[in-house]
C-alpha cells in the first residue's frame, strides 16, 4: 500500500523556494485524503500556508521557534475545506538530509493532536524538505489518531501542472533500471525510466486508440495499468485492436488487451474492468491513478474523465480521431486531437470538445433513451464511424509523446495543452485554453483537489 502526496506545480514551486532558503522555513499543507480500492492513499494538496515572518520567534539554519499564530489559523482553513493538515519544514542546504531529528519528533508529539482537533481530521501529516538541484528531496508521514494504526510513510510526491514529476522519498530504492530499457535510458535518463515503472496509469477505452496507447506504455516500461472498456471485440475490431485475433471475437476488449500486454511483460500488474466509466463505482476506481488516457469515443465518458484533473488532481490525456468520407467512401479528412488536462487548465467542456446533449443521452439507460427519443427530447446517438489502424496509431503515438514530454521537458515552455493533427493536410497546430471564469476547472472555484465532494466529482450518476 502506497501513500502519495499530490500537488500542483505552483505549490511545488513554492516548496522548492522555501527549501532553498538558508534558514529553516515552515508551513502547513491542507490536503484532502482519498483512499483507493486497494488501500492506497492519495493526499491531494488543496492549499499551502507559509508561516508568516512575524510568527518566527527564532529562526536559524538548524532550528526555529514559532508562535502558535503562525499555524493555528491554517487549521481552521483545513476544517472549512474538509481537509487534513500537514506540517512541513525544511532542513536547509544541498547536503541537508530531510529525515526527522529528535527535535522534530518532539515537535510532532506536541502539535499532532492540536492539528487533528482544530482541522477536524483524524490524520496528522509531516513533510521535511531539503534542496536539490532538481528541486527538493523529502521524507514524510501520515499519522492516524489514537495510535491504533501505525504511522505510514509518504512514499512518493506526484507533481502535476505544465510539467509532471514523480519523486520518491529519500530512503526509497533507487536501483538502476532494467538493462532492457537501455535505449530509453540513453534517450531520457534513469530518473524518467524509474518514474515510468512507478506510475499508475489507466486507459479508458481499449479499442484502436486505447490498445495502441497501452502497448506503447508497456514497451516504454510502465508496469501498473488499469484497463476499462465495456465493449466486446467484434470482427471489425480485429483490424485495429492491438493484440487481438479472430479467436478473440466476442471476448471483452479489456481482457483481450490485458492478456496481450502480460505476454509482452510478465511482470506487468494489469487489471481489466469490463464496464463503463460512466458508472460511479467504475469512475471511483480511477481515484488511485497518477494519469489517465481517455481513449473513449463517447461524450458521456469524456465528461467523467474531464473532471478528474480538477477533483482528483489527476492529469488526463484525452484522444480523439475523426475520419470523414464522402458518399462514395473516399476519405476527405483525417483529424486527430490530443488534449492534456492538468489541474487548473481548461476542461473539455470549456474547450467545447463535448456535446453535452449527446453526453446526457449516452448516460441514459436504453429504456429512458428510447422514451425521450420518441418524444423528441434526446438526440440520436452516433452510428458506426470509419476507423483505420494507421491513423488511430498515429494519434495514440502523439498522445504518448505528450506524456513523455511532460516527464522529460524537451519541448517549448509553456507547453501547449492541445495538439490538432490534420493528417490529410500534413499539418499540426497547437493551442492553450484557459478555464471559463467560475467553471469547476477554474482555480478560483476552489474545486482543485476536492475529492471528498458529494456526489463524487459533483456530477449526477445513473442508478445501477
Amino acid at each position: 500500500m502506497t501513500v502519495t502526496l499530490v500537488l500542483a506545480d505552483t505549490v511545488a514551486d513554492a516548496l522548492s523556494e522555501a527549501a532553498s532558503d538558508p534558514l529553516e522555513v515552515a508551513g502547513v499543507l491542507l490536503a484532502a485524503v482519498h483512499q483507493g480500492p486497494d488501500g492506497d492513499i492519495r493526499l491531494l494538496v488543496r492549499q499551502h500556508v507559509m508561516v508568516s515572518q512575524d510568527a518566527y520567534r527564532k529562526r536559524a539554519r538548524d532550528h526555529m521557534v514559532i508562535a502558535p499564530e503562525g499555524y493555528v489559523p491554517a487549521l481552521g482553513e483545513a476544517e472549512a475545506l474538509g481537509a487534513m493538515a500537514i506540517w512541513f519544514h525544511t532542513h536547509p542546504g544541498t547536503t541537508g538530509t530531510p529525515l526527522p531529528s529528535l527535535a522534530d519528533a518532539e515537535v510532532d508529539r506536541a502539535i499532532a493532536d492540536l492539528f487533528r482537533l482544530r482541522s477536524g481530521s483524524p490524520y496528522y501529516g509531516t513533510l521535511i524538505l531539503s534542496p536539490r538541484e532538481s528541486g527538493f528531496a523529502f521524507s514524510g508521514t501520515l499519522q492516524p489518531e489514537g495510535g491504533h494504526s501505525p504511522a505510514r510513510a509518504i512514499d512518493r510526491l506526484w507533481i502535476v501542472g505544465d510539467r509532471w514529476r514523480l519523486v520518491s522519498a529519500i530512503k526509497a530504492d533507487d536501483r538502476p533500471p532494467s538493462p532492457i530499457f537501455d535505449r530509453n535510458v540513453r534517450a531520457f535518463g534513469g530518473d524518467v525510466q524509474r518514474a515510468l515503472s512507478d506510475l499508475k496509469i489507466a486507459v479508458s477505452g481499449c479499442g484502436g486508440t486505447g490498445s495502441a496507447v497501452a502497448e506503447q506504455l508497456v514497451r516504454l516500461g510502465v508496469r501498473n495499468l488499469l484497463l476499462i472498456d465495456a465493449d466486446r471485440l467484434s470482427g471489425s475490431n480485429v483490424t485495429r485492436v492491438y493484440g487481438s485475433t479472430a479467436a478473440d471475437v466476442g471476448r471483452p476488449k479489456a481482457e483481450v488487451l490485458r492478456d496481450h500486454l502480460i505476454a509482452i511483460a510478465p511482470d506487468l500488474h494489469c487489471e481489466a474492468i469490463d464496464a463503463m466509466v460512466t458508472l460511479e463505482p467504475i469512475a471511483r476506481r480511477l481515484g488511485d491513478r497518477d494519469l489517465v488516457f481517455g481513449c473513449t469515443d463517447d461524450n458521456a465518458g469524456r465528461l467523467v474523465l474531464s473532471r478528474l484533473a480538477t477533483y482528483l488532481l489527476t492529469p488526463v490525456i484525452d484522444i480523439g480521431v475523426l475520419l470523414s468520407s464522402d458518399a462514395s467512401g473516399m476519405l476527405t479528412g483525417i483529424d486527430g486531437r490530443v488534449t492534456v488536462l492538468s489541474p487548473g487548465s481548461a476542461c473539455l467542456v470549456c474547450r467545447d470538445r463535448i456535446d453535452l446533449a449527446r453526453a446526457a443521452a449516452e448516460a441514459m439507460t436504453p429504456t429512458e433513451r428510447k422514451r425521450l427519443a420518441d418524444e423528441g427530447y434526446v438526440p440520436a446517438l452516433a452510428g458506426t464511424e470509419p476507423a483505420v489502424v494507421a491513423f488511430t496509431t498515429a494519434v495514440a503515438a502523439a498522445a504518448v509523446g505528450e506524456m513523455l514530454e511532460r516527464l522529460i521537458g524537451y519541448g517549448p515552455d509553456p507547453r501547449p495543452s492541445e495538439i490538432l493533427l490534420r493528417i490529410h493536410e500534413r499539418e499540426i497546430s497547437t493551442n492553450r485554453a484557459a478555464p471559463r471564469p467560475g467553471h469547476y476547472c477554474d482555480p478560483a472555484s476552489k474545486k482543485l483537489g476536492a475529492a471528498t465532494a458529494d456526489p463524487f466529482l459533483e456530477q449526477v450518476w445513473p442508478k445501477i
